[in-house]
This record gives C-alpha cells, sequence and structure tokens, in this order.
C-alpha cells in the first residue's frame, strides 16, 4: 500500500519525537534545507516517495506515546481544515443499510485498512445521531435486509474451520477486554475481511449463519477497539455492520448488543436521546430472546441514559430493574460474549452513572463510593481497562466527598492500573481526574499524585 507523506506530517513526526530540525534532518538522513522546506511550506508539498518511505520507518520505530503525540497532531490538523463540518450532523456511509452485509463489509474494512492520515480526523469524527441515525437503522430492524448472495462454491469449508473462525474471534473479544486500547485492531479487520471472503461462497445454511455470527462478533470487537482507540466514526460502522451481521445469523441477542454497544459510544458523547432510543430498539428486538444477563446490561444503559437526562426517578427505575434482572442470572446459559457483565461489571456500571449525577449533585457520591468500591473489590484482576476506570471514578469520588487523602491513596493504586492499559476511555478519564485535582494543588498528597499523573497526561494528549 503506498501512503503519501506531506511537509506538514513530516513536521508533525519531527515535533512527537521532540527533535530539532538538525537533529531530525541527521536521525532521517535528509538535508537540514528540506526539513525546513517541508516545515515552511507544510500540507501543500508532498514528500518524495523515498523521504516517505523514511518518515514511515521513523514512525514505526517510534515509541507508542510519540506515535500518540504524531496521531493527535495530524487529527488536529484534519480537524481545523473541516472546522465547517458538524461531528454529528452526517449520514451513514452509502448502503449501510440497504446493501448485502458482505458488501458492506468489504467496504469498510477496506475503507479502515487504507485510511490515509490525513483522514483519520474523518476517523474521529463523523458520528451519525439524530434522525438520519435513527430512521434506517429501525427500518431495517423491522424489515430486515437481502441475504448475502454467494459469489461461488467452495468445497471443504466445515464445521472445523468454521470453529477456529468462531474462537478466535473469542481470543480477540477477550484481549480487548483486558486490555483495551486497540492495540490488535488492524488484526482483527483482516480476520473479518477473511470470514467477510467466506461468506461470499457457497455453503450449507448452519455453517452459513455461524459464519455471519462469526463476522458479527468480530466486527462488534472491531467497534470497540476503534472507539478505545478514539475513531469514533468507524466504531459506529463497525457497531451497525455487527447489528446487519447478527440479523443475517438469525441472532437477535447478539444484535441487541451490538445496539447496547452504539448507545454506550453515543453515552460518551453526550447524545443520550439518541442513545435511550437505541436501547429501547435493542430491547424490542431481543425480547424473548435475551437471558437475564443481558437484560440487566440493557438496563443499565437505559439507566445511563436516564442519569445524563437529569431524571433521577427514572436513574433509579431503571438501576433497580437491572439488579432484579441480575438476580435471576444463570451465567451456566449465558453466551460467552455476555460473561464480562459480572457482578463487578453491574456495580462499577451503576457507580459511574451515580458518579455522573454526583457531579451535579455531591450529595450522591457516597453511594457512589459504595457502588464503585464493591466493583474494585469484586473485579477480576485481568481486566485491566475496567479497573482503571473504576479506581479514577473512586477517585473522583472521594475528592467530591471531600476526602481528599483517601483520593489521593486510590490515586496513586489507579496509576499502576492506567500503565499497563492504552485505552482512550482510560485516558479521557485520567485527565477528568487531573482536571478535578487542580483545585487542590497546594494539598502536599495532591501535588505529589498531580506530578505523577502529568506525564501520562501529556503523553495522551
Amino acid at each position: 500500500m503506498h501512503l503519501t507523506w506531506t511537509g506538514a506530517e513530516a513536521t508533525a513526526l519531527r515535533e512527537a519525537l521532540g527533535l530539532t530540525q538538525q537533529r531530525f534532518s541527521s536521525k532521517a538522513g535528509i538535508g537540514s534545507s528540506t526539513v525546513k522546506k517541508w516545515a515552511h511550506l507544510g500540507s501543500s508539498i508532498t514528500l518524495t516517495e523515498h523521504s516517505a518511505e523514511i518518515m514511515e520507518t521513523l514512525l514505526a520505530r517510534a515509541t507508542r506515546e510519540q506515535r500518540a503525540r504524531f496521531v493527535a497532531a495530524v487529527a488536529n490538523d484534519a480537524a481545523d481544515d473541516e472546522r465547517s463540518a458538524d461531528p454529528v450532523d452526517t449520514q451513514w456511509v452509502p448502503g449501510m443499510w440497504t446493501a448485502d452485509t458482505a458488501r458492506v463489509a468489504f467496504d469498510l474494512a477496506g475503507e479502515d485498512l487504507t485510511v490515509d492520515r490525513r483522514q483519520v480526523g474523518r476517523a474521529l469524527l463523523g458520528v451519525v445521531a439524530g434522525a438520519p441515525l435513527l430512521e434506517p437503522l429501525e427500518r431495517w430492524l423491522r424489515h430486515g435486509s437481502t441475504p448475502t448472495v454467494p459469489r461461488r462454491a467452495r468445497v471443504g469449508v466445515g464445521l472445523q474451520e468454521v470453529e477456529q473462525l468462531e474462537s478466535a474471534a473469542r481470543v480477540f473479544r477477550s484481549w480487548d477486554d483486558q486490555h483495551g486500547g486497540g492495540l490488535r485492531r488492524r488484526a482483527i479487520i483482516g480476520q473479518l475481511a477473511e470470514v467477510n471472503d467466506l461468506l461470499g461462497e457457497a455453503h450449507p445454511p448452519e455453517i452459513r449463519r455461524r459464519l455471519a455470527g462469526t463476522m458479527a462478533q468480530l466486527a462488534e470487537t472491531a467497534a470497540m477497539m476503534s472507539w478505545d482507540s478514539g475513531r469514533q466514526r468507524l466504531a459506529q460502522h463497525y457497531y451497525a455492520l455487527a447489528v446487519r451481521a447478527a440479523g443475517e445469523a438469525q441472532d437477535p441477542a447478539f444484535a441487541a448488543v451490538a445496539l447496547a454497544g452504539m448507545a454506550r459510544q453515543l453515552l460518551s458523547l453526550g447524545r443520550s436521546a439518541d442513545a435511550l432510543e437505541l436501547v429501547r430498539l435493542a430491547q424490542d428486538y431481543s425480547a424473548g430472546h435475551i437471558t437475564p444477563t443481558t437484560e440487566a446490561m440493557l438496563y443499565t444503559r437505559e439507566a445511563w441514559a436516564y442519569g445524563q437526562l437529569e431524571r433521577p426517578t427514572a436513574f433509579r427505575r431503571s438501576s433497580d430493574k437491572a439488579r432484579e434482572a441480575f438476580e435471576g442470572a444463570r451465567p451456566a446459559e449465558d453466551p460467552y460474549w455476555i460473561h464480562y457483565f459480572d457482578d463487578a461489571e453491574l456495580s462499577g456500571t451503576i457507580g459511574g452513572r451515580l458518579l455522573d449525577i454526583a457531579r451535579r449533585d455531591p450529595s450522591r457520591a457516597p453511594e457512589a463510593s459504595e457502588y464503585i468500591g464493591r466493583a474494585i473489590e469484586l473485579r477480576r484482576p485481568n481486566r485491566r481497562r475496567s479497573a482503571a476506570l473504576d479506581q479514577l471514578g473512586m477517585v473522583e469520588a472521594r475528592l467530591i466527598q471531600g476526602e481528599v487523602e483517601e483520593a489521593c491513596r486510590v490515586g496513586h493504586a489507579a496509576l499502576q492500573v492506567v500503565e499497563q492499559t492504552a485505552s482512550d476511555r482510560v485516558a479521557k478519564k485520567l485527565a477528568r481526574v487531573y482536571n478535578r485535582t487542580g483545585q487542590y494543588v497546594n494539598v502536599g498528597v495532591v501535588a505529589e499524585l498531580r506530578d505523577r499523573m502529568r506525564p501520562l497526561v501529556a503523553a495522551t494528549a
């Protein structure tokens, strides 16, 4: 794949590496006058293929923090170029809800794998919301779409190969649950493309159904990884692909999970009314097909939306329904993809939403601390992203309560976990907590915690 570099991108890379023009020139083996010309002409100049290859090598050898700074700088430039665009007033890509599922998957994976750095800003923005989001989606849920028509016949794809693909989908999801940050995002997109290629061939109905189910699971994990890498638009489109593929797999329960993921993404962007509509669509579409655990998860998303909408009574009602549903959980009957939603996840989700409310009404902070504390106590040790979010939430709750020393004690423990994940969600939460500690800068223990937090916040800014 041939990628072009502009002078602006080369300059952004130099600055991300922390090098002067002279040192960058020496490291790259390129004349200093050329480096200066790139900086002066910016995006109006395109590097030669040889120079572009050198930039690719330097970027590949950069640290994770340096690459993150580079991507952020390029994304900011792209956002500046598209300042007039409304990031939540866009349309679905053509054919998302009308073309066959295989075509949607082919186009989306192809776009993702060949995205140019200058398009990173569009991957970060461009979330569909409001009527353009809901109307075509609801029409599809009501009427479905034409199943993928096989392009060719193939002999020899049997249950063993399908089971291997299903196992791979589980491994990718497990990795994301544990670490976050989308570290294997490219690999999962490649796997999704492979499954999609198989769906283009003729198979017995059961094989086709399971292949479609595997595609749904891979697409949903790709959505989570894309979101956790800050690629909001791609994340939303992968969630939509997961819904499409789950429909083809005749799995309304997993379609509901994908819709809940899309709702959660919108909640993180403050689009609570749209998120609530998605949750209701998920509940209606999956009625009679989900286990109590999945039902409880959907109620927590409903409660989340009500909390954002400042409807505390409705929030409490939905939270109670989530707990009641979870009490009837039968883990042995749950599909593997809902196993993450355990008692720790239930407590952490409700506690996090109570924390949202406590920012407006500090009297809710003790209850938030109680739920988050239970999540911390019960959280499985390999769930690093969730553990980091729990502990950072507890720091904020304790600060709201005025328990500064306890907040700092938890904060130091939280940073040990934060350092083990590349999650964009964790980075944003860390920045929020860092900002909240600003009101206590003259307190010694807080100053010490902020000193430790500062490089982590700067590395992900």
